[in-house]
């Protein structure tokens, strides 16, 4: 493989490896926020100790996406040197923002674990929050702005394949960002949520019957169904997005060949080397209705695109399997629910608790589906309709060697921080903490 190849292989392993961070790094403060909102409204130290060890757990995988996230940046000017060269004055904005972001974040999530029961109004203490749950979402925005601008790029002025006339602002403000940032952000709230309720499903699958444990279950798990439905209303306007902007990646993850109405929405199955799609789902009119809301509405088929201009077709896989995993994820929270509204049994049984348990991982390998699904449908571009990926890549012969150190590099930071966490709360279990703080209590007391 030359170093183009390596170059790609490379970014998507660190981006693979950063968005599992990126993710909980946006979604656990405000899952932090609402734990500790409803301790303070309903006076209940099971929720307060949620958003205390949340919050713990939260610093270690803060510090671990720093090192991918400036993994990212590294590679961005080592692997993609022509590309910040073109457009480096375009996205400097939006990557300092984001730098900020962060560091504005930093500050009050160490005020906030560092000031537990030294306010007299304990109200003060929660307020620290919103800085941290804001700083978290500009952070998302920022990143995913330059990322948008790849896609859809503007701003400029392009004059003897020099950029001119360049407006960082409208830059980052750009047409894809709006449907991008909201489906990180719903996207990252949801897999959080699965990930902590799969997390409390263990310890209750585990025998732990403590009240902590079926509250955070209960709490992570009604979370996760708003934002399982805020997800799919943002895929939907992403999908009119693609077909308006990018068509040919939208055909390419549907093998939508040729230009029709009452396109079918085409699941799963096999490609023949004839483009002949085989053993597939078709739902009838699904594909017109989610680009057009008609079904009659015609859809823009590959064939009448430029080959030269059609992402790789093993996007469609990508495709199904977030969407599989999303609806999935959305059934089983909704009838968690229904169930626990109810009060059905079936919730507590063995079975479904292991179904919860498996909702994080899913919901994290949905996320990464996702993701590779945006990238690898944007090629063969690395800035839609002005340079291509070949053309943004370095030219050195040693890429080889970066991606077997930043592998290992990753490998060690995985491990790490998985010791790290395990080690972390098994030294402190739910139940010596509570038995603490009741010991606290009853010395004020005295």
């Amino acid at each position: 493989m030359d170093s183009v190849e390596f170059s790609r292989y490379l970014t998507m392993l660190t981006l693979s490896v950063h968005v599992i961070f990126a993710t909980l790094g946006v979604g656990v403060p405000i899952m932090i926020t609402i734990a500790h909102w409803l301790g303070l409204k309903n006076q209940d130290e099971h929720y307060l100790l949620l958003a205390k060890r949340w919050a713990r757990g939260y610093v270690i995988t803060v510090a671990v996406g720093v090192v991918t996230g400036t993994a990212i940046a590294l590679q961005l000017a080592l692997l993609w040197p022509r590309f910040m060269e073109f457009a480096g004055q375009l996205v400097a904005l939006p990557l300092f923002m984001e730098t900020f972001a962060f560091f504005f974040e930093a500050i009050f999530l160490g005020i906030y674990l560092y000031t537990w029961d030294r306010f007299k109004n304990p109200k003060r203490h929660f307020y620290l929050l919103a800085p941290v749950v804001l700083g978290s979402a500009m952070s998302a925005l920022f990143i995913t702005s330059v990322n948008a601008f790849m896609n859809t790029p503007q701003g400029f002025t392009l004059v003897d394949g020099q950029l001119t006339n360049i407006q960082p602002l409208v830059a980052m403000f750009n047409p894809a960002m709006p449907t991008k940032v909201a489906h990180v952000l719903t996207s990252a709230y949801m897999t959080t949520a699965f990930v902590l309720a799969s997390i409390a499903a263990y310890h209750l699958l585990k025998g732990n019957r403590h009240e902590y444990h079926r509250k955070a279950l209960a709490l992570t798990m009604k979370i996760a169904l708003i934002f399982s439905i805020a997800t799919a209303l943002v895929g939907d306007l992403s999908g009119k997005f693609l077909a308006e902007y990018q068509p040919e990646k939208l055909a390419a993850a549907e093998w939508h060949f040729e230009t029709e109405g009452e396109a079918p929405l085409v699941l799963y199955g096999v490609l023949t080397e004839t483009n002949e799609v085989k053993y597939a789902i078709r739902i009838p009119y699904a594909l017109s209705m989610l680009v057009h809301s008609n079904p009659f509405g015609v859809v823009t088929g590959l064939n009448d695109i430029p080959e030269e201009y059609h992402p790789p077709l093993v996007v469609h896989y990508f495709f199904d399997i977030m969407v599989t995993i999303g609806i999935w994820l959305t059934v089983l929270s909704l009838f968690y629910w229904l169930a626990l509204s109810r009060g059905w049994a079936v919730i507590k049984t063995r079975l479904f608790r292991i179904l919860l348990v498996a909702s994080g991982p899913l919901a994290m390998i949905a996320i990464e589906a996702g993701w590779w699904f945006t990238e690898v449908g944007r090629q063969p571009w690395i800035m839609r309709g002005f340079m291509t990926t070949a053309e943004g890549a370095t030219d050195s012969p040693y890429v080889w060697v970066m991606f077997i150190a930043f592998a290992i590099l990753y490998i060690i930071l995985m491990i790490g921080t998985a010791v790290v966490l395990t080690r972390m709360f098994k030294k402190n279990p739910v139940e010596r903490e509570l038995e603490k703080l009741a010991d606290e209590q009853r010395s004020v007391a005295k």
